[in-house]
């Protein structure tokens, strides 16, 4: 069993992933988890979308190199430990795991050059900013 993921090619230059998104948006795509990692000059993105042949289509109109790749995607319970006993269950078969990352969640982290002007620049829009006390307190409210 296995989900499909949707990796774009990008410029590292501020906009173009909002593009990619914003296209995905008005075709109704709904990004269900995503990835954004930097290779110098360009960089690459990887989806899991509710609808992953639109989104090719999608983002191959816009002139995006895309491609696809099946996926794991694991229900991990929400407990201390469940994450590393997953990857030590993959480690004893010999299996690599050569990258994961987080879907469904609403809670993102953001790498960014100036982290002070970005918070600045959120402090008025309508996300909240979430320090590492906040964080913490997340899996005592889920328990």
């Amino acid at each position: 069993m296995s989900i499909s993921q949707i990796g774009v090619f990008v410029e590292n230059q501020s906009g173009h992933v909002a593009r990619v998104l914003d296209a995905l948006y008005k075709a109704e795509v709904q990004v269900r988890g995503y990835c954004m990692s930097d290779t110098g000059d360009y960089g690459i993105v990887r989806f899991v979308v509710d609808d992953p042949e639109k989104a090719k289509a999608v983002l191959a109109d816009m002139g995006c190199a895309v491609v696809t790749k099946d996926v794991l995607c694991l229900r991990l319970a929400d407990t201390p430990g469940e994450l590393a006993r997953i990857m030590g269950v993959i480690a004893k078969l010999g299996i690599n795991v050569e990258y994961s990352y987080s879907l469904v969640s609403t809670y993102i982290a953001l790498s960014v050059k100036d982290l002070a002007a970005a918070e600045q620049a959120l402090e008025n829009e309508s996300v909240e900013l979430i320090d590492q006390a906040q964080l913490s307190a997340l899996a005592k409210l889920d328990a």
